[in-house]
Parts: C-alpha cells; structure tokens; sequence
C-alpha cells in the first residue's frame, strides 16, 4: 500500500521507523533484532537507508597508493524485501543521487518495481567524507528533483530509452525529504521552500523531514508550505539526544539547532543515564504535543537504538 493511501486512511496517529542496513559482514539477523521489538507498535512502514561508497587509500606491495571504492551498508534492496516478506509492512528505500547513473537509477526502479516496491523516498544524498560539497556522479542526477522527476516519468511509461514503446508504467510513491530548518546549503529559507516545491511539483507525493527538536518550527514549517501550495502529507522526523557531546555534533553535523531549555537541562545532567533519559523525556513531550496538533504520522529515526525508540513510543502511544 502506498504511504499516502496508508495515511488517508488511518483513523489514529501512525508510528514509523527508519533503520541502517547492517554493517557489511553482519548478517540479517542483527536488523530483525532491531525490529522485532518495535513490531507491537504495528508500523505501516519501514524506511531504509542507502549509503553511497566511499573511498579509502590503500598501500599496495609497490609503495603506491590505490584508491579502493568500499559501501559500509550495502543491501538496501534485498532488506526491504525481507522485510516485506517477514513483517507484511512496506518498505521504503531510500535512493540517492551520489554514486549512481542515470541508467543505475532506472535499473534500480525496475527491481524494486519486480519485488512489489511500491514507495521510494528519492534524496540527493550527502558528499562524500573527503569532499567540501556533494559532487554528483558523471551521468547522475546533480539534484533530488530531478530524480523525482525520472520516477515520475517511468509513472507514466517513460523510460531512458525512447525507443521502447508500450512500457509498463511503474506505480511509486514518491517521498522526498524536507528541512524545518532550511537545507544548510540553501541561501534562505524561503529559497529551500521554493526547491522543495519544485520536488512536490514534480511528482512528490509526501515529505518526511530532518529531525528537528522545537516542534514551533515544525509546525510553522508546515505553515509555510501549505501558503506556498504544498498540500501533500508531511510527517515530521523525530530522533532523541543520546548524550551531552550531542549539543555540538548534532547542529554541526545536521545543520539543526537546540532549544535553549533542552541544553540548559542537558547541562545539568551528571551521568550519562541521566543525559539519555533526559533524551527520551524530550522527545516523548514532543511526539504528544504533535499527537495533539494532529500530525498522522510519526517517523522515529532509530540509529540502531531500539531499546530508547521503544521506551519513548510506549508512552507516547
């Protein structure tokens, strides 16, 4: 079932997760460990995360360097398989930009198509470690819209090769990623909503968003998009603080600020049991203060840490 379907037709808030492929050499077990749990929580859906590769510099025998493509969390595809086949839930994977043709895109709809994917959420995706700004890949979309733009057409039975007629047309869902914050390449933030219509005009059809930790900028986010003429669902992206180093690694790292009132309460805290619970009391005031706004989706970003995702969910549904 499509998310937007799913959504249309819940008569009560929806709980969702995003989860990381295993580490390669991990089996999958170590995935369904993780979402074993958080299945009482009856999740529509499941999103899960595409890493580009990476490179690393190897010493070779002749004392020359070779530079070596590695992809730490390979297996994007097959998960969201299994995990439609373990669970009956839908899988949404995420495809990006970075590392991938035009072509490999194409190839990589017509597989999830055959295994009866029917969401996508389509992201730019990050620049590599070594790289100042997100460098497309020779042949590869430079922008999320204009993938959005390549799922939209094979909707239509528009495919790369003009030559094929009678194409099957593909029927995605198509998610893209919003920042109540403003995307921190972006020179403002009218600027960011501008190019986040462009997706949705494109064939967008709902927005999941960067965390944020102020739900004021949520909700006037929402404000926004719907004056500008965004009327598709947006379901607001949730991940509790861990620990004190946080108040520095998150907003360099996401771009996003901290409330004062949370610092100031993390400032106080002693031990790390204390930071972590101070983490998920937080993020649990928030899930029911968007419970109240009417939000009918929550998307919890788990980062592996099941036991935290689930303590905040239990009190909050």
């Amino acid at each position: 079932m499509k998310i937007t379907e799913i959504l249309k037709n819940a008569t009560e808030t929806k709980v969702s997760f995003e989860i990381l492929p295993p580490l390669k050499g991990k089996s999958i077990q170590s995935l369904f460990n993780i979402l074993d749990p958080l299945m009482e929580f009856n999740p529509p859906f499941i999103d899960v995360t595409y890493h580009r590769e990476d490179f690393i510099y190897k010493l070779m025998p002749s004392g020359y360097y070779e530079k070596v493509a590695i992809r730490k969390r390979p297996g994007t595809v097959g998960i969201c398989a299994a995990i439609m086949n373990k669970y009956n839930v839908e899988a949404v994977p995420h495809l990006i930009c970075g590392g991938f043709t035009v072509e490999e895109t194409e190839d990589a709809l017509i597989e999830l198509n055959y295994l009866g994917v029917q969401n996508v959420l389509a992201l730019r995706g990050d620049a590599r470690k070594f790289e100042k700004n997100f460098v497309a890949e020779i042949g590869g979309h430079k922008y999320a819209s204009d993938m959005v733009k390549q799922m939209s057409d094979m909707n239509e039975g528009n495919y790369l090769d003009k030559e094929i007629s009678n194409a099957v047309k593909t029927d995605f869902c198509i998610g893209v990623a919003g920042y109540p914050e403003k995307h921190f390449e972006a020179t403002s933030y009218r600027k960011d909503l501008t190019y986040l219509k462009q997706k949705i005009d494109g064939g967008g059809d709902y927005i999941v968003t960067q965390m944020f930790f102020d739900n004021k900028k949520f909700l006037d986010f929402v404000k926004d998009c719907r004056e500008i003429g965004i009327t598709v669902p947006i379901i607001p992206g949730l991940k509790p603080l861990t620990r004190k180093s946080q108040l520095s690694s998150i907003p360099s790292t996401f771009y996003i600020d901290i409330p004062e009132a949370l610092e100031s309460e993390m400032e106080k805290c002693k031990t790390p049991e204390a930071e972590k619970q101070l983490g998920i009391e937080w993020c649990i005031s928030q899930s029911k203060e968007l419970l109240k706004a009417g939000i009918p989706c929550l998307h919890y970003y788990t980062m592996s840490d099941v036991k935290m995702v689930s303590e905040i969910v239990k009190n909050v549904l």
